[in-house]
């Protein structure tokens, strides 16, 4: 057997949550063309694993990447940690299609303006294509993008011209290859649109096994309402409903898990529902009011307005201000920050359910970014994995991988199978660990041995390789063979 690679005295676990077993992986033009009980070739390149864990690449379900694939095509942060493909566009916030427009928070959450520079969904993706990356991507349009895009005022309800327009933008998104839409009724610019604008916006996701990716409305007191607004909509449009980052904010609604996760589940006996979450009992976007007043401490990450308050607690910037809350965020803002807010219960109660997802959800260009852009999957890993033995290691790679991979229609990808494409990550089960802490969160996790894209090395030695073989992924529906 020819091959380009063997990897042998690996402990396979091969993302379907199956028993491990010892075996080796032949690689051979970017694909898995044996798995098993593999003969070592003759003269060929053959990595011997030491008995540590091989594994699918890890698919982060939940990021905003959008313009650090573009800035960064290393994606360090990511492959650091095993991460082969990305989810982009959650939240409402896509890259594209927009150009030329002010840009409202939270879309400046995604990089800076320069980076709103294509029109056209398909023109991003086009510049993906021409300067890949080291990992692949899995692309949402966001609704708020949309709204931006076409609306003067998006204090309101768009008009039947305006839907009409962000409708025509998301059949183009969806023609270009676009796993579907996500919105973020959370945030200002798309908290006016009822329900029905976004269901009349989402309409081309009909009939095409979309995804519907949402940060609810509400994560707090009123989630219960938000909750069966998406299942609506994802009925209403022939949508998988995502729902991101689930959580429960606020320490009146600490527990309310048990009840959100049991509609979820019984939603998905009747439509296709899933849910991403990352392990931190924390949760970072734009620098909001209600969030410092709910959250039990709030760290600022970005400010525009006090550039050296990146890292420090709002509390003690009100204190030096001599200020109170709402006049601290004023002379803060524009600002990001990081809030204390969820149950540890909670996050970890929803990452044991059977329908959570692995993801991120980190934002790249905050000077002092949530370690979760850098620790997420490494410290599902260690905590809960080695640690605190709240789930077995293959259900945890069945969570990063597989379940991502089947959950949004990636072709040939999440297992490790011959014909499969060689996304793979070699680590050590005992010693996986994440770095980044709340402190100081830019750190590289450890006993992340080895990362493969499309066949390719991209991680080696603890740094990056510098290998570019990242693919703009399409919908199995779609995929090309």
């Amino acid at each position: 057997m020819q091959a380009d690679l063997t990897i042998t005295n690996a402990l396979l676990i091969d993302g379907t949550g199956g028993k491990p077993v010892r075996g080796g992986l032949a690689v051979r033009a970017g694909r898995i063309v044996a798995v098993g009980d593999v003969p070592v070739p003759v003269g060929g390149p053959v990595l011997d694993a030491g008995g540590k864990a091989l594994a699918p690449g890890f698919v982060d379900s939940h990021t905003h990447d959008d313009g650090y694939l573009l800035v960064h095509p290393d994606m360090t942060p990511k492959v650091s940690q095993g991460i082969t493909s990305v989810v982009t566009g959650n939240c409402g916030i896509s890259l594209a299609p927009l150009a030329g427009r002010p840009l409202p928070q939270p879309l400046d959450l995604l990089g800076p303006p320069e980076l709103f520079r294509h029109d056209s969904f398909a023109g991003w993706l086009q510049a993906l294509r021409q300067a890949p990356a080291a990992v692949n991507v899995i692309a949402l349009v966001g609704h708020t993008t949309l709204r931006v895009a076409t609306m003067q005022d998006t204090s309101r309800a768009a008009t039947a011209a305006e839907r009409a327009r962000m409708r025509d933008l998301v059949e183009a998104a969806m023609q270009a290859g676009a796993f579907g839409v996500s919105t973020g009724t959370f945030y200002p610019p798309a908290a006016a649109a009822p329900t029905d604008e976004i269901i009349d916006v989402c309409a081309p996701l009909r009939g095409r096994g979309a995804i519907y990716a949402t940060h609810l409305r509400d994560e707090s007191d009123h989630i219960d309402a938000a909750i069966e607004e998406a299942l609506a909509i994802g009925q209403a449009c022939q949508a998988r409903v995502v729902f991101s980052h689930h959580k429960l904010a606020g320490e009146r609604n600490h527990g309310r898990s048990r009840q959100t996760l049991a509609r979820i589940e019984a939603a998905s006996a009747s439509q296709p529902v899933c849910l991403d979450c990352h392990p931190y009992p924390a949760t970072s976007t734009m620098l909001r009011l209600d969030r410092v007043r709910l959250a039990r401490r709030t760290m600022v990450t970005w400010s525009k307005g006090y550039p050296q308050a990146a890292g420090r607690d709002f509390d003690a910037l009100m204190h030096e201000f001599g200020l109170d809350d709402e006049a601290t965020l004023a002379r803060l803002s524009p600002a990001g920050a990081i809030y204390f807010l969820m149950d540890p219960a909670d996050v970890n109660r929803i990452l044991q359910h059977p329908l959570t997802m692995v993801g991120s959800d980190g934002l790249p260009f905050d000077p002092h970014p949530h370690p979760r852009q850098w620790g997420t999957f490494t410290q599902v890993l260690r905590r809960m994995v080695r640690e605190e033995r709240l789930l077995e290691l293959p259900d945890a790679i069945h969570k990063m991988t597989g379940l991502a991979a089947a959950q949004y229609g990636l072709a040939e990808r999440g297992l490790l199978r011959p014909g499969f494409h060689a996304d793979l990550v070699l680590f050590d089960p005992d010693t996986v660990s994440d770095r980044a802490t709340f402190s100081h969160p830019v750190q590289a996790s450890h006993g992340i041995e080895g990362v493969w894209v499309n066949g390719q090395r991209v991680w080696a030695n603890g740094q990056a390789t510098g290998a570019r073989p990242g693919q703009v992924l399409q919908p199995a529906s779609q995929a090309r063979p």
